[in-house]
């Protein structure tokens, strides 16, 4: 076939083939003009610069050989000289390229075989690119789809324009799909892979349910109601929490809808996945009570620091708190995104007896007192002996019972104590061999020297190689369950900041950075972990 022949029908072929697989004109023309090139270069060399100009409205085809102007010719297939170059353009200097017209080419069986392959390689490359355009636009939304096969237990869907995969995991439990089955999921990932775009979708994303309602609620596609959290246990339980930016709309009742219409919509959707739906509360404690319903809940005390609350329920309603397999607690939790310990009534009372007990026999050792003065110092919610030393003697003055003179000797006791306990514990950090140096990092105590150097950290440059977590100790999740490890300074009340800042001051310190060089990497990643 010459280069020259039928340019209508050339036209139409791009036209036809753009058509065909939804891709732009432009792009089947320029992968023609790649093909032609290529096997131009077959017949005039490799080396050769070549360039294939295709009009898009006639269709006509022109081939030109670029040439490199240059003084000093080394190749000639890609390079003129300049006193050449300037009998075709007056104009010409060196590093600028001539175009010289190349002859209509016949293309062989073996040229014309991979002008194929090349259209083909470039029509596929932009399929692909259309369909990873098309679809990562709608990472975070719900997709419908036809099941096309099942391998392996995962699902393969046809989307229309792509397939997209829904991963075992990623599956309802108990949940059977055959070929042809509609199916809706939630898209939650889209890769570029060499085989094209991969499509991930899932059924048991917690976002997945909050589209379905934003689908079933117009108040919440309208913004009225707005999902503050979702939490799932998929197939089983799973609850959501809502609030209304309008105070005459009920969140909960727009949600739950007619006779339960809106919900149980959402439910058919989830293979009969009970929800619950919760207000939601900006104040901790009084979400956390809802979240823990159909249980009641008697008293709750937060630990913000450490982002846990303790839930004290009735004797009763111990076993509603938990929930099968602790599926109540546990979905609690993940709604509002702190740790939760639930005690009953009776458990509290013992605790609280044993740590009364505890303190007061502290304070009965700590400053040689009777057990009468010990459990005043407690009941007044005196917890160590560090608060009864550095109060101000009013307050200890103004127990019932106590004088000023009183309240004196006491602290002059708590005082007398710590002294001694400091003396110990600084006798045991030389006995430990940990450096009077690391003494010099703002925030560490005595007594944490004494742990760090029982953990084999005995020097600035051993404390300037740790991480934050060898300090404060680190979490992991496997399998829904959350595991504990802790550090050498897990039994004092230092923050992972406090921690870092200290491991910091080490570093400069033993002169690894400078004094105002940002946090290291390592630390970062640690962190990140």
């Amino acid at each position: 076939m010459a280069v020259s022949a039928n340019r209508l029908e050339l036209l139409q072929i791009a036209d036809a083939v753009a058509r065909e697989k939804s891709i732009d004109r432009e792009i089947v023309i320029a992968a023609m003009a790649d093909a032609i090139q290529k096997a131009a270069r077959s017949r005039y060399g490799q080396e050769t610069n070549i360039r294939v100009d295709i009009n898009t409205k006639t269709g006509e085809m022109k081939l030109q050989r670029l040439l490199e102007v240059v003084e000093e010719v080394e190749d000639p297939a890609t390079q003129i000289y300049l006193d050449l170059a300037r009998d075709k353009n007056p104009d010409a200097e060196p590093g600028d390229f001539i175009a010289e017209q190349l002859p209509p080419m016949e293309f062989g069986r073996i040229a014309a075989q991979s002008a194929k392959q090349v259209i083909v390689q470039k029509v596929r490359e932009a399929e692909r690119d259309k369909q990873y355009d098309e679809f990562i636009g709608r990472v975070n939304e719900i997709v419908n789809g036809t099941v096309k096969r099942v391998e392996y237990g995962n699902v393969i869907v046809d989307l229309g324009k792509g397939e997209g995969i829904i991963r075992r995991d990623e599956q309802i439990p108990r949940e059977l799909f055959r070929y042809g089955d509609r199916v809706r999921a939630f898209v939650y990932d889209v890769r570029r892979e060499q085989r094209g775009p991969q499509i991930f979708l899932s059924r048991t994303h917690p976002q997945f349910m909050a589209k379905l309602f934003t689908m079933e609620v117009p108040e919440i596609y309208d913004g009225i109601i707005e999902i503050k959290a979702v939490a799932r246990d998929p197939g089983s339980r799973a609850k959501i929490a809502v609030v209304s930016r309008d105070s005459s709309v009920d969140p909960v009742g727009a949600c739950v809808g007619m006779r339960g219409s809106r919900v149980q919509a959402v439910v058919g959707e989830l293979q009969g996945e009970k929800i619950d739906i919760i207000p939601w509360s900006p104040d901790a404690a009084s979400f956390l009570v809802n979240a823990l319903q159909p249980a009641e809940v008697a008293k709750v005390v937060l630990d913000e620091d450490a982002e846990r609350i303790e839930v004290v329920v009735p004797d009763d309603q111990l076993s509603l708190a938990i929930g099968r397999r602790g599926q109540n607690v546990r979905l609690a939790s993940q709604l509002t995104g702190w740790d939760i310990d639930i005690l009953t009534e009776e458990e509290e009372s013992q605790r609280r007896q044993k740590e009364f007990t505890e303190r007061s026999a502290l304070f009965m050792d700590a400053l040689n007192v009777d057990e009468m003065v010990g459990q005043l110092l407690a009941s007044e919610g005196f917890a160590s002996v560090e608060e009864v030393a550095y109060v101000d003697n009013s307050e200890v003055a103004s127990i019932e019972g106590f004088d000023e003179d009183t309240a004196a000797e006491i602290q002059n006791r708590a005082k007398e104590f710590l002294d001694q306990r400091e003396k110990d514990l600084d006798d045991k950090r030389r006995a430990l061999g940990v450096e009077d140096d690391l003494r010099q990092v703002e925030g560490l105590t005595t007594a944490m020297l004494v742990a760090l150097g029982e953990d084999g950290v005995k020097s600035v440059e051993d404390f300037a190689g740790c991480a934050a977590d060898d300090l404060v100790g680190w979490t992991e999740r496997k399998d829904g369950e959350t595991k504990k490890f802790t550090g050498a300074l897990s039994a004092f009340d230092v923050s992972r900041q406090d921690a870092e800042a200290m491991i910091m001051q080490a570093r400069v310190m033993a002169g690894w950075v400078e004094a105002d060089a940002p946090a290291a990497e390592g630390d970062d990643e640690a962190e990140e972990a």
